[in-house]
């Protein structure tokens, strides 16, 4: 029942991926490969082509090929053949000759058994033999995958060598190997490219598996180069030992690393047919629910029978952009199935393990052959040949060793070097030579150059690799990437990509959720970069729609950050305006007060002569009047839009007036004092008393508090001044003091005098005299005091337009206090007791 489910889940499956094959045109491929061969690590390659004037027998590779061939290396064999016939059947490129190859014995077998066995010290017979016949003659030599298969095949060996495997470093190395020549194109641009596509679906915590050696430890130096330029980080890195006794004993190890680890998204870089190969099966048995990015020598097919979703999120290869050989799949099609070995041509049409698109046509020869399944089946109906990439470098390989011996004959011809039979080679080094330097254009259109393969300008195409149970696999294309190109048209992936998972959301990869718009990313200690905590902007400071942001934007002044702290929205201007009903009370108190200040002004002035205002110094009390009308006036200058005058004007007639105001009260209280205090004065006294001295103070402490001021505005004067952090979202315009200390000197000031005042008026409050005033002085000093007192700790508590009010109220307060206690109760007495304002009735009461 289980096998009966699996089996319908995948057929379903395979037939909704054909659907979008159909729709994504030539980007997709089917793969079946045979499970029997399915693990299999050391099966690599070698072929020794030479060159015939007869044709080729019927049944020659039945005599050459007398094994059973591993699944996984059917694509070598089809493209030998293919190429080979190909070139046959060129009358332009070896005319009148068979480019004819062979197996170099033990290869595509156990080759690295094989090889290990044969270059052992203690095997005295050190050379390779072929199994059709030794040749004492100078053939050129196909090897691969695996790089170390040729470095082995070349010891004491001159024979050149073509390595059609993946580009390899050590191998470029021509001190070392100089018969060893590769095909394939350097992976030049591959790191970059991997992280290109991390920035492009914004995976930034990477895990990292490779081989111990040095071309991967090299890619591992360019990657890391790429990545921290880009903020992209590595959670781990794994170098696997090639030793497979070294990485039995580590491989929990990376078991474990793989399997507990954050990152969703896994680089594989490295050879295959080695320990990292291992590793990788490994992981797909344990499940490893990952995306692995790796290059395309690493698309194998995983031998899952218990079916998940979730086994692989898939795998993400890249492979060089190779042109496609359209009469391949003709090839296939139309094969002379008796000329080759019977294995293959049985089992050619129960595996496909090559790139396809799905064709209109459906007629085949495949049709006709019988399949085990109707997974098979499907999978086999109406397909389109591509090689792989590394089929197509043994493609090229062949043409190399083609072209080179095309030239080796035209040489023979032209030099008449005829000593030896036509196509016979015995000088390895001028082979040698010729194979280096070759440069052509293979039939689909591809300039192939020996000499130089590390190109530039390599294009990559990015394929996306699904796994299914009984050995299927899907790979469709869903982007490219073009290293020349500018930066930001380096990398195109398609829009409708689907995930192995089944859908369209991107798989995420992050060591910390991403900070979103209005924070702000704070490092943890001891951590990648890429691991952080997000925290709140500070006040006013915002993060746009850009994510992960290091540091917050402060708003400009005249804007502030709105309540998600992602956009600056424009202040509101605010100030004490008229039109507030704050501002209207407060003006209308000043205007009211000052009103009233002027009416009792006018009644000291009809009453004149009236004993109180006689015996108060009526002179005194007119100054007294008129400036206590200007420190009323003066709080309008606090009241409206602020501009550098009223700035200036605001502090400065504040602190002038009230001066004048408490020197006169000063003045007043000493005229009191002087008065009742001095007994038996002398004629010097009572003159300095009926002169008015005592009404110097007012000037002397006037131009004091003038210098200070003056002081105060050559040395930092007030200016218009932006208050931004006491309203949410408003700007209000006060005015700035300036110099802070200058302002609290003035104030100092004022407070010295009005303490004086005080002091005096206190000393004199039981003095007789019906219109004794000290009583009144001392509380309306006292009231003055209290309102400035309690003015300071106030006005320093608070911000914005509410500093404004408490100076405006303050200064109301202290200048009502002195109308109300200093003048309320005489008018009392001038316009209610009218009868009682006659000195002469008390006249016998006082002595002077």
């Amino acid at each position: 029942m289980k096998k009966l489910c699996v089996f319908t889940i995948s057929f379903l499956l395979m037939t909704f991926s054909l659907i979008l094959c159909s729709l994504t045109g030539p980007s997709c491929f089917w793969r079946i490969q045979n499970n029997e061969d399915d693990g299999d690590l050391h099966r690599d390659c070698g072929f020794f082509l030479f060159t015939s004037e007869e044709p080729i027998k019927e049944d020659f590779y039945h005599f050459c090929i007398d094994f059973r061939i591993p699944a996984r290396r059917y694509e070598v064999f089809l493209v030998m053949f293919f190429a080979t016939d190909e070139i046959n059947r060129n009358p332009y490129l070896l005319p009148n000759m068979s480019l004819i190859f062979c197996l170099i014995v033990g290869m595509c077998g156990d080759t690295l058994g094989y090889l290990e066995e044969t270059h052992s010290p203690n095997n005295t017979w050190n050379s390779i033999n072929y199994n059709c016949e030794i040749r004492p003659i100078c053939d050129i030599e196909l090897t691969g995958p695996s790089w170390t298969t040729s470095v082995k095949l070349a010891i004491n060996s001159r024979k050149p060598k073509v390595f059609f495997g993946p580009f390899n470093s050590h191998l470029s190395d021509h001190d070392q190997f100089p018969y060893i020549y590769q095909v394939a194109t350097k992976d030049t641009h591959l790191s970059h490219g991997m992280v290109s596509l991390m920035l492009h679906f914004r995976w930034t915590w990477i895990g990292l598996v490779i081989s111990d050696d040095d071309q991967s430890i090299q890619f591992l130096s360019d990657l890391r180069e790429a990545m921290q330029r880009h903020g992209i980080c590595l959670a781990f890195v794994n170098m696997i030992p090639e030793n497979m006794q070294i990485y039995m004993t580590r491989g929990k190890i990376y078991d474990k690393q793989i399997m507990t680890s954050s990152a969703k998204v896994v680089i594989i870089y490295g050879e295959m047919n080695s320990t990292l190969e291992v590793s990788f099966r490994r992981w797909a048995y344990l499940c490893a629910r990952r995306i692995w990015i790796t290059t395309s020598q690493w698309d194998v097919i995983t031998n899952k029978r218990d079916f998940s979703f979730d086994f692989f999120h898939g795998t993400v290869t890249f492979a060089h952009h190779n042109g496609e050989i359209v009469i391949f799949r003709n090839f296939l099609q139309t094969v002379n199935t008796s000329k080759y070995p019977l294995d293959i041509s049985q089992t050619m049409q129960e595996w496909n393990y090559f790139n396809c698109s799905i064709s209109k046509n459906s007629n085949s020869k495949m049709d006709h052959f019988t399949f085990n399944n109707t997974l098979e089946w499907t999978a086999l109906q109406k397909l389109n040949m591509v090689l792989s990439e590394e089929g197509y470098n043994l493609y090229n390989a062949v043409y190399a060793v083609a072209h080179t011996y095309h030239e080796l004959i035209l040489q023979q011809v032209e030099f008449q070097q005829m000593a030896e039979p036509k196509g016979i080679f015995t000088d390895c080094q001028q082979v040698a030579s010729l194979l280096k330097t070759r440069v052509f254009t293979n039939p689909v259109g591809e300039l192939v150059n020996m000499k130089h393969r590390e190109n530039q300008c390599a294009d990559y195409d990015i394929f996306n690799i699904w796994n299914f149970p009984q050995g299927l696999g899907l790979r469709v294309k869903i982007g490219s990437y073009y290293p020349c190109f500018p930066q930001n048209q380096q990398l195109h992936i398609s829009e409708d990509l689907e995930w192995a998972t089944g859908g369209t959301l991107v798989p995420t990869s992050m060591c910390s959720v991403t900070c979103t718009a209005g924070f702000r990313k704070i490092h943890q200690k001891q951590t990648a970069d890429c691991c952080f905590d997000c925290a709140h902007c500070p006040e006013n400071e915002v993060s746009n729609e850009t994510a992960d942001m290091e540091q917050c934007v402060r708003c400009p002044d005249d804007k502030y950050a709105n309540l998600e702290q992602t956009h600056c929205l424009h202040r509101a201007v605010s100030f004490l305006a008229y039109e507030d009903p704050l501002g209207m009370a407060l003006g209308c108190m000043a205007l009211c007060f000052s009103a009233l200040t002027l009416l009792v002004f006018f009644t000291f002035v009809k009453y004149k002569d009236t004993p109180i205002v006689k015996a108060n110094n009526r002179i005194l009390s007119y100054i007294l009047l008129i400036s206590l009308v200007f420190c009323f006036l003066c709080s309008l200058l606090f009241i409206g839009h602020p501009n550098q005058a009223t700035c200036i004007l605001q502090q400065t007639t504040f602190g002038v007036f009230f001066t004048v105001a408490i020197s006169t009260v000063l003045a007043k209280t000493i005229t009191v004092v002087m008065a009742f205090k001095l007994t038996a004065p002398g004629r010097r006294m009572r003159g300095m008393l009926a002169s008015g001295a005592p009404n110097l103070v007012i000037p002397i402490c006037t131009l004091i508090q003038i210098v200070l001021c003056g002081i105060w505005l050559v040395t930092s004067p007030p200016f218009i001044g932006r208050d931004t952090k006491s309203e949410h979202g408003k700007t209000i315009i006060i005015c700035n003091k300036g110099s802070v200390i200058a302002f609290h000197f003035v104030l100092g000031y004022l407070g010295s005098l009005a303490l004086g005042s005080f002091t005096v008026a206190f000393l004199a409050r039981n003095l007789p005299d019906r219109f004794n005033e000290a009583k009144f002085l001392t509380f309306s000093m006292l009231m003055f005091c209290s309102v400035w007192i309690t003015f300071l700790p106030v006005y320093h508590s608070t911000r914005g337009k509410a500093m404004v009010v408490v100076e405006v109220f303050s200064i109301l307060a202290s200048s009502a206090a002195l109308l109300g206690f200093i003048f309320v109760p005489k008018c009392y007495v001038i316009l209610v007791k009218s009868d009682s304002n006659f000195r002469e009735k008390y006249k016998n009461k006082f002595h002077y």
